[in-house]
């Protein structure tokens, strides 16, 4: 799938290189550049998780350059034979936003969750992140929730 210009590539095992700059990325976009390349995992590691099928990564590229992202996961059901795929990150470079790259890499899952027979692509965004929560509500309906983390330790 592609936007008017932006190819958007489905990551394999052997986008080792387009993964990375998909992470680097990331952390420009959400101004957290030591989550996303301080403590990278390794080829290894990488080459399992593009090469399963629960981890889906998506990259827009321009000029074979990264300008926007999205990572997701399929949970399987347990109540019904059935999937739903969870958008966990998605960016665009801030040089390249309101041109439709997140739409078109938002569209790009959708085939996908189709492909897989998935019923719904559910995401969360913060509400002072405005332009997630206009392009959220655009494409979905809204469901307020609230989130908690459990310290594992």
């Amino acid at each position: 799938m592609t936007t008017r210009e932006t190819p958007i590539q489905r990551l394999t095992a052997d986008d080792l290189d387009t993964m990375r700059a998909m992470l680097a990325m990331f952390g420009h976009a959400f101004d957290d550049v030591d989550t996303y390349t301080a403590a990278q995992p390794g080829d290894d590691y990488l080459r399992k998780l593009l090469s399963g099928t629960q981890f889906i990564a998506l990259a827009a590229l321009e000029q074979g350059q990264v300008v926007g992202g999205l990572a997701a996961y399929e949970l399987h059901k347990f109540e019904q034979a059935r999937s739903e795929l969870y958008i966990y990150d998605l960016a665009v470079d801030g040089k390249h936003r309101r041109r439709g790259i997140a739409t078109a890499l938002i569209e790009a899952l959708r085939m996908i969750a189709r492909e897989r027979g998935a019923w719904v692509i559910y995401v969360q965004a913060d509400p002072p992140d405005a332009p997630a929560m206009a392009l959220y509500t655009k494409l979905g309906t809204r469901e307020d929730v609230c989130h908690f983390d459990i310290a594992v330790r």
